[in-house]
Order: structure tokens, then C-alpha cells, then sequence
């Protein structure tokens, strides 16, 4: 990972409208989070209440700017949080 790069854990809850068209335009998101090399990890939540993942990015203001641009976000279906997280790593 890039030094200069920090880890953002993206919180995404769903919300009482949530759109089922939303969560397919959020995958190609993801795919294109990954194809620029700003996603760590993702994965939803096993009670369906939503999901997460980790952005690599300069700050916090850039990671939030790319959350937002997450069709959860865009069509409302989703309330996404952003916080930098210090993950500690064991082998």
C-alpha cells in the first residue's frame, strides 16, 4: 500500500427505500474502486441490515467524496458513514 494512502472503513446502512437497482449499480462501483486500486475489502452484513468497505485514500475528504459517490448514497437506498481507521494487522 501507498504510504502516503490511509484506510477508510465505509459504513453503508440501508435505508426503508432501499432500490434493488441501486445495489447492482454499486457493484460496478466496486469493480471500479478495485480496477483503481482504492479498495482494500467489502462484504454486506449477514443480517441484511447492510454492509462495509475499506478504501485506500489520501484523507479523509477524498474517501468521503468517493463514498459519495456510490449509488447507495446517490439514489438515497443507503446512509454511508466514513471513518479512517488505524486496522492493526496480525500474521
Amino acid at each position: 500500500m501507498n504510504d502516503t494512502a490511509h484506510l477508510y472503513l465505509v459504513m453503508a446502512m440501508r435505508n426503508p427505500g432501499f432500490q434493488a437497482s441501486a445495489a447492482q449499480e454499486h457493484m460496478v462501483f466496486l469493480d471500479s474502486l478495485i480496477e483503481r486500486g482504492l479498495l482494500e475489502m467489502t462484504g454486506p452484513f449477514t443480517d441484511g441490515a447492510g454492509g462495509a468497505y475499506l478504501l485506500r485514500a489520501a484523507d479523509l475528504e477524498t474517501a468521503t467524496q468517493i463514498a459519495h459517490g456510490d449509488p447507495l448514497h446517490v439514489s438515497g437506498s443507503s446512509t454511508l458513514t466514513v471513518h479512517e481507521w488505524r486496522v492493526r494487522r496480525f500474521p
